[in-house]
């Protein structure tokens, strides 16, 4: 039988890079005593009052045919939500409401991009980027962020990456797997390189809410000399505790979004109107619940530092927002998915390879923070233990 390219250039970019995590999950199901930091799933269960709203909401029968662009009430929220914080009209036209930022960034992705366009992106990266972006016909354009930067996207190396097919510069921020926040003047600078080159900037910014240590946390639409060529993505997934509701949405210019209506009614013409409502109490109200995630996972970023850096050569860099620490393990191995094999082997401590997230990621790993502080404290015992084995 014959087959669509695409499903060739996605071949290895789906669940392939999540083995390790399902491996994790295979042995907690089997009663396996792992400790699991692969995943970066809230630490805390989906509000009752947005359960009860979206119940409600059913209860009423908001369960029929919603429209392509959103629910009036989800549209209201989110225009009033970027009103106040971009400080400037922000209307109800400005947006898709969609199913999570996975299915917003694809819709955006192929509403930007042609048949050999190239999307600039930094390198490491979220696991899925690659995939999305060859999804749309595009070359994903890998562009290293360096530790010496924080991990931070800067303008000098993505005008290097520029090229006549470039149509993308890709942001992540705040950035996973690093947790590193774009500054202000590093945004000016990648958005006068977008407005010299007419390129479009696509930012996922679904960790903004969940800051750590009170950082400020700026959004690529902040800045109105840029926002005719901005989109940005985001849901309640993380901010809001309900990874299981997917209900996201994206933000940009009012002719992108008409233009990409129909892309959306495509795919998926219109979103559950009960999770609609659930959603619009949760954008409309303070960012209370991730701010205390992102305190206690702030926390346990400290615990992995003070356990682990500096214990046979490893190194950890806290983030400055999200769900993960990174621990460097060049000291002790060059092969991050057959470090994190044996420490899931040998310890029972899973955790997420860097090779998963780009090659300039090889060599580290990601640890998700949203396990207990006793859980957390008892994985760097053992991943100290491992790692002095090693290092004899």
């Amino acid at each position: 039988m014959k087959y669509a390219a695409v499903t060739e250039q996605l071949a290895g970019l789906g669940s392939d890079k999540w083995a390790l995590s399902i491996a994790a999950s295979a042995r907690i199901a089997a009663g396996q005593p792992v400790i699991n930091l692969t995943i970066g799933e809230p630490d805390v269960g989906t509000p009752q009052d947005l359960i009860d709203t979206a119940c409600a909401a059913m209860q009423a029968g908001r369960t029929g045919y919603s429209n392509g662009r959103g629910e009036a009430s989800l549209l209201d929220a989110l225009s009033a939500r970027y009103t106040r914080r971009l400080n400037r009209p922000f209307g109800r036209d400005r947006f898709l409401c969609l199913p999570g930022t996975q299915t917003s960034l694809y819709v955006a992705l192929n509403a930007m991009c042609d048949a050999g366009s190239e999307v600039i992106l930094g390198d490491p990266l979220y696991a899925t980027y690659e995939g999305l972006v060859r999804s749309s016909g595009a070359v994903p354009v890998h562009v290293p962020l360096h530790p010496e930067h924080g991990f931070r996207l800067q303008a000098a190396d993505v005008a290097e990456a520029i090229t006549e097919q470039t149509r993308v510069i890709f942001l992540n921020t705040p950035h996973n797997p690093t947790g590193a926040i774009l500054r202000p003047e590093e945004l000016a600078a990648i958005g006068a390189l977008a407005r010299e080159h007419d390129l479009w900037i696509l930012s996922d910014e679904v960790y903004g809410d969940l800051t750590h240590d009170g950082r400020p946390f700026t959004s690529a639409l902040t800045d109105p000399a840029f926002e005719e060529r901005t989109v940005v993505t985001a849901s309640i997934s993380k901010s809001h505790a309900a990874p299981g509701f997917r209900s996201g949405w994206l933000a940009g210019p009012a002719d992108f979004t008409r233009r990409a209506l129909p892309l959306s009614e495509t795919m998926l013409f219109g979103s559950q109107p009960f999770i609609a409502d659930m959603t619009a109490r949760a954008v409309s109200g303070p960012p209370v619940l991730a701010q205390q995630m992102a305190a206690r996972m702030a926390r346990r970023a400290g615990i992995i530092h003070a356990a682990l850096d500096g214990v046979a050569g490893l190194r950890v860099l806290r983030p400055e927002a999200g769900m993960f620490a990174l621990l460097d393990i060049r000291a002790l191995s060059a092969d991050s998915q057959a470090f994190a094999l044996a420490l899931l082997e040998a310890t029972d401590v899973a955790v997420m390879p860097g090779a998963s997230f780009g090659t300039a990621f090889e060599g580290w790993l990601r640890l998700a923070l949203n396990a207990s502080d006793a859980d957390t404290a008892e994985a760097c015992s053992r991943i100290a233990a491992h790692a002095s084995r090693l290092a004899v």
